[in-house]
């Protein structure tokens, strides 16, 4: 039987997610939300991953690039990026803070 679980704010510890970040995780069977602050100048390199990506940015701007494409997104603008899709990330010289939600979940955030 599944049950509820409530993460107080003094469990979501921030910790090291990449250079220049810091996150945290809650995940369950099927799906996971990550919370992160990024530095300024914070650099994501090109990457993929399995799990699909669904990004809020809440503060700052975020410049994602797929490609030879680059979106500058600002506060309240969302991403969706579909499995597997190369991209990469970076901040301006302000911090940038963001959630994400995940489906599957990504083992590699959850240590």
């Amino acid at each position: 039987m599944s049950t509820i679980r409530v993460y107080s704010n003094e469990k979501l510890q921030l910790r090291t997610g990449a250079p220049g970040a810091a996150m945290w995780a809650v995940a369950l069977e099927r799906s996971m939300l990550t919370y992160f602050e990024f530095a300024p100048g914070a650099v994501l390199p090109e990457h993929t991953h399995e799990a699909e990506q669904i990004t809020l940015v809440l503060e700052g701007e975020l410049t994602l690039r797929c490609g030879e494409k680059s979106f500058v997104l600002g506060p309240g603008d969302v991403v969706a990026i579909p499995s597997n899709v190369a991209h990469a990330a970076s901040t301006g010289s302000a911090p940038c803070t963001a959630v994400d939600a995940w489906s599957p979940p990504r083992a590699d955030f959850l240590r």
